[in-house]
């Protein structure tokens, strides 16, 4: 991971463990230090089907680093597959276990003629934050399990859906429903293996999809890539998340030409979802519109798929102008060139800059030197709180940490997902007009 050196915006790639758990019916077997995954666990409301504080856990003391936890391991696994009733069990590597050398992969596969799957992943917090844990995991599960299922045969309109990190994000569960609903309405079928309904049932019919849409700027990509290699399955890299009117059209328009949808079909629903989202935006156009409520001006901090989706919403549908952006989930460099290419490419030949940085105070000294030529609106996570009330600003917050806010099933992504964020910006912006 790169050096933080104020307010982390993420976690070790550990924490990916909430991808696992994410997955109903599935567990992470921990190797690593006590109290892992009671730290790393610090979102609100997802506990899902199994807690964090009962995923078993080695535990790994001075006893362990001297000698070896291999067998501290083995028991572990055995006396979870005995007490956990768990449909897929995932072995996850923490910092000591790596650092000692413990091989987890021979230790799993001892495991491998039981009736309860058991798989591995490397994910020591050294070597990656959670967006990278979430692609290791994903590659493992798909390697070592759904390969089990490689010979089920194509699907005619399946389609492997993934979007944001689960739990890093806070709308990743309302996101992925809505781009299901979305991709339905085009007539496609959906398969996702996050949250209620899906599971380990969803993972055996990956390789029956007849291609996977990855809908993110980057996190995720390499095991969609799997995928598409060793399934045959057609992948659609998609880096923005659709939010408003101008991306989610051509989001469907993009995903019905892929997959050689009816093309009349896409451009009916687009019709109707665009009439409904232009209505109930003139309901409120005296106050859209109306300046000295928000200035128009704005700046997000967040992750990347945010940092792209917000701006692109905000400039290409509603009109508003972006300072300096910043990217704060540690985007590898080889993804960033496509970062700045989405936001350079903006309605209007209005460009975005970018910077890329986990550093949260040189990032807040940046914004209070910025001159939003009235009331600044300052798009992020809870660390960006204190910064707007510094500037006088209006202040929303969607992504993590989301520490004074609790998202349920609310959603940011479509048509629908963007008025909801456009209930949050303007209900931010008249709490702080003056009676």
């Amino acid at each position: 991971m790169a050096k933080i050196l104020d307010q982390a915006r993420y976690k070790c790639a550990l924490a990916a463990m909430q991808t696992v758990q994410s997955i109903p019916g599935a567990i992470p077997i921990l190797h690593s230090g006590p109290g892992c995954a009671s730290k790393l666990n610090d979102n609100n409301g997802t506990s899902g089907k199994f807690s964090a504080n009962i995923f078993p856990c080695t535990s790994i003391s001075e006893k362990e680093v001297v000698f070896g936890g291999a067998e501290k391991l083995r028991t572990t696994i055995q006396n979870a597959l005995r007490v956990i009733d768990a449909d897929l069990f995932v072995v996850l590597s923490g910092c000591t276990g790596e650092i000692i050398g413990d091989d987890i992969q021979s230790v799993a596969e001892d495991f491998q003629d039981e009736v309860k799957p058991v798989v591995w992943t490397k994910t020591p917090g050294f070597k990656g934050n959670n967006y990278i844990g979430h692609d290791w995991i994903l590659h493992g599960i798909f390697e070592q399990y759904v390969s089990k299922f490689a010979d089920v045969p194509k699907e005619k309109g399946l389609v492997n859906l993934f979007a944001g990190v689960p739990q890093q994000d806070p709308y990743w569960l309302g996101n992925l429903r809505e781009l299901e609903k979305l991709l339905q309405s085009i007539g496609l079928k959906t398969n996702t293996i996050f949250g209620f309904g899906r599971g380990v049932e969803n993972l055996q019919k990956i390789p029956a999809a007849e291609y996977t849409i990855l809908v993110s700027p980057w996190a995720g990509i390499e095991s969609a890539k799997y995928l598409e290699k060793a399934y045959g399955t057609k992948l659609l890299h998609y880096p923005t998340l659709p939010i408003g009117a101008t991306e989610t059209s051509k989001f469907l328009r993009t995903v019905g030409q892929f997959t050689g949808a009816d093309k009349e079909l896409v451009e009916s629903v687009i019709r109707e979802n665009e009439a409904h989202f232009f209505y109930y935006l003139e309901r409120y156009a005296d106050t859209i519109l109306e300046s000295r409520i928000v200035s128009k001006r704005f700046t997000v901090v967040s992750e990347a798929q945010y940092v792209i989706s917000v701006a692109k919403f905000l400039v290409n549908d509603m009109g508003f102008f972006p300072e300096k952006l910043f990217v704060v989930d540690d985007t590898p460099e080889n993804f960033r060139g496509e970062v700045e290419k989405e936001l350079k490419s903006l309605n209007y030949g209005i460009q975005a800059d970018v910077e890329f940085s986990t550093d949260g105070h040189a990032i807040h000294d940046q914004i209070r030197q910025m001159d939003f030529a009235g009331t600044p609106l300052i798009i992020g996570s809870n660390w960006e709180k204190v910064l707007a009330r510094d500037v006088k600003g209006h202040f929303v917050n969607i992504s993590y940490p989301m520490i004074e806010k609790i998202v349920i099933n609310s959603h940011v992504a479509g048509y629908s997902g963007a008025l909801y964020l456009l209930e949050e910006i303007y209900t931010a912006a008249l709490a702080m007009l003056k009676i």
